[in-house]
């Protein structure tokens, strides 16, 4: 019989394999990405069949209604998407004038401290009207490409939900066989429903704050940064840049540097208050996850698949834990380290009094 591996060279060929796949992952992301968003979208509508059938439904009713809902949300989430890229677009195009004054403002602030004028460049090329027509260009174009390719991800909701409908009975049949397998799943499942209700409830929160405080504050179209601030919140950590951008720049265009540091204090106090102090405490408890996890998750997952990585960060995270961490003694160091609070070592059995040697003679 072959003695088994080291451990260091288990881990090298752990290291490796891992290396493989998610080079395989990353070359197919195309074809992945719009999967995995479909499962997860199916993922959270999915229980709502669960009442429907208890009523009489057919399966195959039920399953139209999860498929509609499904399609309802992603339409809602890329309608809000293109409001928000085509406002913004406008509102650069009105205030073109007073870009181009306080863009010349700013470069001359800092020329001013003794900036170097290819660093003044540098610095301010960031607020060129131009480049913010083109961030909203891109912006534009990056939802057309989803309108693109959403017959793909129509399709792959069908088949999603169907086969979930499918999955419903597996529990029945190969509870007793593959229970520890199937434990896992539902875990996961549980997680992610759970993760994205947590998300949606704090960005709901966070536009309406965002958004009052902007009409408050005088910033134009306040309920289109209210939009982007509930989209971009189920980006963790990095979301909220991403949010208070567009409005910190009109806000520096129509009420000059004390209102855009209004803005950047107003999202400041509610993104440390709500997604830094009480967000993660609250996915944390749904997901078990840590928040240095969360945030690595977000820069890992979105270099394997590229956008939808930011978004799918949280469940793709699970999903590995759930793959890569079965249940049980030997893995429950890991899991732990993770943020799972479930995965504790059970304490050895007590082995009894240990037997007195016997007498010599």
């Amino acid at each position: 019989m072959a003695s088994p591996l080291p451990a260091p060279t288990r881990t090298l060929l752990f290291l490796a394999a891992s290396v493989v796949v998610l080079t395989g992952v990353h070359a197919v992301r195309d074809v992945l990405a719009p999967l995995l968003l479909a499962a997860v979208l199916v993922i959270i509508v999915h229980p709502v069949r669960h009442p429907l059938e208890r009523r009489g439904w057919p399966r195959w009713a039920a399953t139209t209604v999860v498929i509609v809902v499904v399609y309802l949300i992603l339409l809602a989430l890329v309608a809000m998407l293109v409001f928000a890229g085509i406002r913004f677009g406008a509102l650069v195009t009105d205030y073109l004038p007073e870009l181009r004054a306080q863009v010349a403002d700013v470069a001359s602030w800092l020329g001013d401290l003794g900036v170097a004028r290819s660093s003044v460049e540098e610095a301010t090329s960031a607020l060129e009207p131009a480049q913010l027509l083109g961030v909203a260009t891109t912006l534009s174009s990056a939802v057309v490409g989803v309108l693109g390719v959403l017959f793909v991800v129509v399709s792959y909701v069908i088949f999603v939900a169907v086969d979930a409908a499918r999955y419903e009975d597996a529990h029945a049949l190969f509870g007793a066989t593959h229970g520890d397998v199937l434990a896992r799943a539902t875990t996961l499942d549980r997680g992610v429903r759970r993760y994205f209700v947590v998300s949606a409830s704090f960005g709901a929160v966070v536009a309406v704050i965002d958004g009052f405080a902007l009409w408050a504050l005088g910033v134009p179209a306040p309920a289109v940064w209210a939009v982007l601030a509930f989209v971009t919140n189920f980006i963790p950590n990095i979301g909220f840049v991403i949010g208070v951008i567009p409005p910190t720049l009109l806000a520096l265009v129509v009420g000059g540097w004390p209102l855009a540091l209004a803005v950047i204090a107003v999202y400041s106090a509610v993104n440390v208050v709500l997604q830094v102090l009480v967000q993660p405490k609250f996915v944390a408890d749904a997901v078990n996850i840590t928040v240095t996890l969360s945030f690595a998750s977000v820069i890992f997952w979105t270099l394997i698949i590229g956008p939808l990585g930011a978004i799918l960060a949280v469940p793709l995270t699970l999903l590995a834990r759930a793959v890569l961490l079965p249940s049980g003694p030997s893995s429950a160091w890991y899991s732990w380290l993770t943020g799972d609070e479930v995965a504790r070592l059970e304490p050895a059995a007590d082995p009894g009094p240990v037997p007195e040697p016997p007498a010599t003679a």
